[in-house]
């Protein structure tokens, strides 16, 4: 197994461990209330963090949604951090998947959607976590606007990728999982926008909910990389190296070495998807 299977699993393993860190750090400085709490006020007499009675006053202001859990420091800053790191390692996950499909197969336009999808997402992240939103709200919005359709784009793209791709059993059954996790997805956002919008409280709490399920789905999914990132090796970053130009690996190499040169003929009608 490549040691470039860390990359995929780092990825879930800090981010979902940073953003728990994050909303432990807002609540133990009461800046939101507890996921369980159901109980919201229209109005509340004193300001959460002041308030020091066991039974908390909450208002819609303190629902624990990802990014009102990383609004005000010291946790605004660690948000921002782990926002900016993740996306850099989703930049790179696209990027050496997309060398990784050519090296191995060949480059289509799902690959080539897959990592400019990837790379938006990207860009959206930094945005999320580096514009707090209750003191840039507007480019806050922007960014989730971009990071998020872009991420269910991205899971997607990937699922239909992989069972193009798929040739053993084993990597229909990683496309099984990526599409059950696609849809899991798609239904935590949709819920989650849904409810986001609505006057209920409880909805509101909902939404937040299903905000988290929706990150950490997303995050898992690109720990699932892991599978092909186990056969990565040097010959990838080759690939990069030439400008995502195919070209013949050490294996290839010494296949011809020891059988000499074998020419395929391959019709210049085929249509790559």
């Amino acid at each position: 197994m490549s040691i470039w299977v860390i990359i995929p699993i780092s990825l879930p393993v800090l981010t979902i461990t940073g953003i728990w860190v994050v909303y432990a750090m807002a609540l133990y400085n009461q800046h939101v209330c507890p996921v369980d709490n159901w109980l919201y006020n229209q109005s509340c007499e004193e300001k959460l963090s002041l308030q020091r009675s066991p039974e908390l006053c909450c208002t819609l202001d303190n629902v624990p949604l990802i990014s009102k859990c990383g609004t005000l420091p010291p946790e605004s800053c660690f948000f921002s951090l782990i926002c900016s790191t993740g996306s850099f390692m989703v930049i790179l996950i696209g990027l050496l998947r997309y060398a990784h499909v050519i090296e191995k197969h060949q480059n289509c336009v799902l690959n080539t959607a897959g990592l400019s999808t990837g790379w938006i997402c990207a860009a959206g992240l930094i945005m999320v976590g580096n514009f707090q939103v209750d003191y840039a709200k507007v480019l806050h919005y922007v960014g989730a606007g971009v990071a998020f359709p872009t991420s269910i784009l991205f899971v997607c793209l990937q699922s239909a990728l992989t069972y193009r791709l798929a040739k053993t059993q084993r990597e229909y059954n990683v496309g099984h999982l990526r599409l059950g996790m696609s849809l899991l997805a798609f239904i935590t956002l949709v819920f989650s926008g849904v409810f986001f919008v609505q006057e209920s409280f409880a909805l509101q709490h909902a939404s937040a909910i299903f905000e988290w399920l929706f990150c950490i789905i997303i995050m898992l999914f690109f720990g699932t990389f892991a599978f092909e990132f186990g056969d990565m090796s040097g010959d990838t970053l080759m690939v990069l190296a030439r400008g995502g130009v195919q070209g013949f690996s050490s294996s290839d190499h010494k296949a011809e070495e020891a059988g000499g040169p074998n020419h395929h003929y391959q019709p210049d009608g085929i249509a790559m998807l």
